[in-house]
């Protein structure tokens, strides 16, 4: 089991820790409900060292990453984050991930910590073009300040204009008394906020400064488990349980991030399935009965025929209602659609609806 540079912190701010991705994980301090509240309403700070960062780097860098990632790298300019994926060759997805251009001969990919090794492989045998690869992941820890009070909050120890990072944009620079920080608007709970960028030896600096200019703004650590739940709030797929490498990007809702402007890893065969449909699709469903869906749970039709699975459910802290996330059949995915959730046996009325769950 990894520890992150900051496991000894969590450990003594009495978080309970779970083995997660191979990783001592903090999955909540004070309660999931409360932590998820915190980040909706202020701020609160999350250690996501566990993910993985890749450096692609030198004059074919972009070539490589135009060849094994789903979406358009070359609409980047540099400072400028892409969310995309890493299709397979059977038409599911490797792994989702986030592209960062640094310049036009460096590129940043953060992927998934259960993935890390799975994703440096997959790469690795596709860079026939002699870009320079960089396994960045054991050197760099991450924290997700999160929160519509984030930018006020943290803007007192950065020279860096926190206003003027739009979404999905960062700058590299100093923050909390430490030079080349990268400061990334980008995050997965939908209330905005920050991810940085940090070496090891440098985030405890940065967590105790932090957490003294988030002090008057009620600034909070946060688990795994909140972040599971303001995730799903917005309706955002989580590697493993909604997407993985059995779901094609497009049953998945992620056509916005599979562009046929260019050739990658299985292109053809996912652009004829864009041309004749899929026939299952991942939607968003509200209990319209008392119940809560988990992962796992049998999604039925008004006949008791199983047409699907349940692949992220929780109670919603914002909304006060059973949510989740599951493949049905192409003809019940429209925005209305009845469908039951069988928990326990009994079979709990729900409703397709129109992503993200929570709206500001």
């Amino acid at each position: 089991m990894k520890n992150t540079a900051l496991t000894h912190i969590h450990e003594g701010l009495g978080a309970k820790m779970v083995p997660f991705a191979g990783y001592n994980m903090p999955v909540q301090y004070e309660g999931v409900n409360i932590e998820h509240e915190t980040v909706r309403n202020g701020v609160g700070v999350f250690d996501v060292s566990h993910m993985g960062e890749f450096f692609i780097t030198g004059p074919n860098a972009l070539a490589l990453i135009q060849k094994v990632t789903s979406n358009d790298a070359a609409t980047l300019t540099n400072g400028r984050a892409q969310y995309s994926c890493l299709p397979n060759e059977m038409g599911g997805i490797v792994d989702d991930l986030i592209v960062y251009k640094v310049n036009d001969e460096k590129y940043l990919l953060v992927v998934n910590a259960s993935n890390i090794e799975k994703d440096w492989a997959w790469i690795s045998q596709f860079n026939t073009v002699g870009a320079e690869m960089h396994n960045a992941s054991e050197e760099y820890s991450l924290l997700a300040i999160q929160g519509p009070m984030a930018m006020e909050a943290m803007q007192a120890i950065t020279p860096v204009d926190l206003a003027a990072i739009k979404y999905y944009h960062f700058e590299i620079g100093e923050f909390a008394g430490v030079k080349d920080v990268i400061i990334s608007a980008t995050g997965y709970t939908g209330s905005g906020g920050f991810e940085i960028y940090v070496k090891n030896a440098d985030v405890e600096q940065v967590w105790n400064r932090v957490f003294e200019a988030g002090a008057a703004y009620g600034i909070k650590p946060i688990g795994l488990a909140a972040r599971d739940t303001l995730r799903l709030e917005m309706g955002f797929c989580l590697y493993g349980n909604d997407i993985d490498d059995s779901t094609s990007p497009l049953e998945a809702g992620l056509g916005w991030i599979t562009k046929f402007t260019k050739d990658f890893t299985n292109s053809e065969a996912l652009k004829q399935q864009k041309e004749a449909g899929v026939t299952r699709k991942l939607v968003g469903f509200e209990l319209t009965e008392r119940g809560i869906p988990r992962h796992g749970y049998e999604i039925v039709d008004a006949e008791g025929n199983i047409i699907g699975i349940v692949t992220s459910g929780t109670m919603a802290p914002s909304l006060n209602k059973g949510i989740g996330l599951g493949y049905v059949p192409a003809a019940l995915a429209g925005e209305g659609s009845d469908i039951f959730i069988r928990i326990r046996k009994n079979d709990v009325a729900a409703q397709v609806v129109k992503l993200p769950f929570y709206k500001k």
